[in-house]
């Protein structure tokens, strides 16, 4: 079931953050944006090629006033010897949420029961803990962190301009529009 709009759902877990256990909740991560990234499983295959392409986006990402949450149905422990062990996994800097239990893969409506999995999906929350973009792709495809930074930066338009939306393709900087009864038939 599609989630835009709903608030994100209640959650309270273990992380693998900077070295160290630290809690992440649902009430800890309002109050600036939130990328949850879901993937399927620690030491596999397309995993840490996204895991890397989102930790080389994250200093541009910070600078967004966005942070990034990895989550899978592993353990914390399992994102720290996975961080520990892997060069590609060893670059990140944001928090990777242990979800052994499936709750908050549940929660985001993401879970594979039969695999106990999360599939490979993104959510970008706004400050409110509103989703705002919603993306999920086949388990044979990889994701492109650069997509998330341009749905961020229209997501961040539209939420400071009330009335304007962002078309196809929009860059920040780039021309929006203001629908209205006078736009109509002539896009």
């Amino acid at each position: 079931m599609a989630q835009i709009g709903k608030s994100i759902p209640e959650f309270s877990a273990q992380a693998f953050h900077n070295g160290e256990f630290v809690e992440v909740t649902s009430e800890s991560v309002k109050g600036k944006w939130s990328i949850f990234l879901f993937y399927p499983a620690d030491f596999t295959f397309i995993c840490p090629t996204e895991l890397e392409d989102m930790a080389k986006q994250y200093k541009e990402l910070q600078a967004l006033d966005v942070e990034v949450y990895a989550v899978s149905t592993d353990t914390h422990f399992s994102h720290k010897a996975w961080h520990d062990s892997s060069d590609a996994i060893g670059q990140i800097e944001y928090p990777m949420l242990g979800d052994q239990t499936g709750t908050i893969t549940r929660g985001f409506d993401v879970m594979i029961e039969e695999d106990h999995m999360a599939q490979r999906a993104t959510f970008l929350a706004d400050p409110d803990g509103i989703i705002q973009v919603e993306q999920i792709h086949a388990g044979g495809i990889g994701r492109n962190a650069k997509d998330m930074i341009r749905n961020v930066k229209a997501a961040q338009y539209v939420r400071a301009n009330d009335g304007e939306v962002c078309p196809a393709a929009w860059e920040q900087g780039e021309a929006t529009l203001t629908p209205s009864l006078d736009l109509v038939g002539k896009i």
